[in-house]
């Protein structure tokens, strides 16, 4: 756990991502990276030193074997409460729709569902589970497929909704979440997504490994090249400067 909250740590104290009376939703899918988000800003809340509300939302896609219950104990166990939101997402995305290429359309939907109950909920803040990795994969995601040099910021804040996003688990590879899963034996709910291990993105995840084997610090360099960047978001020394 120390590890992790260091990573953390660091995150949200270069990107200035918690205030005193915040009141942050996790978006806890089940899955390695949500889990170890909601279980670090637990730990985090006991000492930081400003105070900070948690509660945990689940955005329920529709799929039969998706695990509520199990949500449900993991959030009781470490005490935090939880809202799960029953939603259409499958069948809209999948049966109705048909989607060739489902992933960007799915994700539309959770993300406004999950911004509506956060604000429904009080919260001012969405913690997202995003890792080290992801920001390098939709880096090339952009790059390869969109034509352009981008990815998503640690911190954003949105206009309409009033909410702001902030991801602390940007500076954990994603080795080092599943080191700690498997340390602390840590269950997780298996993925549900028809599309896991077939998607663009796993494309890219596949992409980095191999360049990796010719050259072994591509992720430090790249990682390195977007917070040296003007990419929105992740110039470090430009947000000092605003304080």
């Amino acid at each position: 756990m120390q590890r992790m909250l260091s990573y953390i740590r660091k995150a949200i104290q270069d990107y200035d991502m918690i205030d005193t009376g915040d009141k942050i939703a996790v978006g806890l899918s089940g899955g390695k990276d949500s889990i170890t988000l909601l279980m670090s800003l637990k730990a985090l809340q006991r000492f930081y030193d400003k105070q900070f509300d948690l509660i945990a939302i689940s955005i329920n896609p529709g799929f039969d074997f998706f695990n509520s219950e199990f949500l449900k104990n993991t959030c009781e166990n470490i005490g935090v409460e939880y809202v799960e939101e029953k939603t259409h997402i499958k069948e809209i995305v999948f049966d109705i729709r048909k989607e060739k290429n489902p992933c960007s359309l799915c994700a539309n939907l959770r993300r406004g569902i999950l911004n509506s109950v956060a604000i429904r909920e009080g919260c001012n803040k969405i913690a997202l589970g995003h890792n080290e990795d992801d920001v390098l994969e939709t880096f090339f995601l952009n790059l390869l497929y969109g034509g352009s040099i981008n990815t998503f910021a640690p911190k954003s804040y949105m206009d309409r909704s009033g909410i702001t996003l902030i991801r602390p688990l940007i500076y954990a590879p994603e080795k080092s979440i599943k080191t700690f899963i498997k340390k602390h034996n840590i269950q997780v709910m298996p993925k549900c997504c028809p599309m896991d291990g077939v998607s663009k993105r796993e494309d890219m995840k596949n992409l980095i490994y191999n360049l990796q084997k010719d050259i072994p610090s591509i992720k430090t360099n790249i990682y390195g090249a977007i917070k040296r960047s003007n990419i929105k978001g992740w110039n470090i020394s430009e947000i000092q400067v605003e304080k």
